[in-house]
């Protein structure tokens, strides 16, 4: 029997993309465990129409 457990799926969005205002977003799906990080994450990750490396925050 599987165990129910504090992780949650949370979505990155890119923080510079919509500055530039050029169309479409970066996005990223991933887990995080809300025991452990209660606060919201920030990662660097690569934004393929920007073709760089930049912040994504958690969005909602």
């Amino acid at each position: 029997m599987a165990k129910k457990g504090n992780r949650v799926q949370v979505i990155l969005e890119c923080t510079e993309h919509k500055e530039s205002g050029m169309p479409g977003t970066s996005r990223y799906i991933t887990t995080k465990n809300k025991k452990n990080d209660p606060d919201r994450l920030e990662r660097r990750k690569y934004n393929p129409i920007l073709k760089r490396v930049t912040l994504h925050r958690e969005i909602k």
